[in-house]
């Protein structure tokens, strides 16, 4: 269980501050369970979340971790998706990103990006649904990492840039 003020992973959200443990009022009821009442990092509002409930959640990583999945970078392997089937290309990327595993998405992302520069030397650009599914692992990613290393989200590209050159 976590408590009020941590800053933990959440499914689709990424990044979110426990605000609140209770049973709050749905639908002019009191929930009969617990709920985190979670505020996003990234972006306004609340989420629900039953404390006993199947949907992904995890502590942020810590600095070391996060300075350790940097270090690790340029030998993490990427393996370029050639799918040329849309739904399988989406499935693919659904199912590595929906582990919110940080290696994972950097894989992810190298992976599409080493697809670029294939793409890019054949003169085609690439495709709509890479693009969309690294853009998705680096605000991921980058979310985690900043809350880690204490930076902002738009600084964590430069630095990593500068620890591994």
């Amino acid at each position: 269980m976590f408590n009020i003020g941590d800053l933990i992973i959440y499914s689709g959200e990424g990044v979110c501050k426990v605000e609140e443990i209770g049973n709050p009022v749905i639908g002019g009821k009191t929930a009969d369970r617990l709920y985190y009442t979670l505020s996003p990092l990234y972006r306004s509002g609340r989420v629900l979340a039953p404390v006993e409930g199947k949907v992904f959640m995890r502590p942020v990583m810590s600095r070391e971790d996060a300075m350790a999945l940097i270090e690790a970078i340029p030998a993490t392997e990427e393996e370029a998706c050639e799918e040329r089937n849309l739904r399988m290309l989406t499935e693919h990327y659904q199912t590595r990103l929906q582990q919110y595993d940080p290696m994972e998405l950097v894989r992810v992302i190298k992976s599409v990006q080493k697809k670029r520069d294939l793409a890019l030397s054949r003169g085609k650009k690439l495709g709509q649904i890479d693009e969309r599914f690294m853009h998705r692992a680096e605000e991921m990613l980058y979310g985690e990492l900043a809350v880690a290393l204490e930076i902002e989200k738009n600084q964590v590209l430069n630095f990593i840039t500068e620890i591994i050159g």
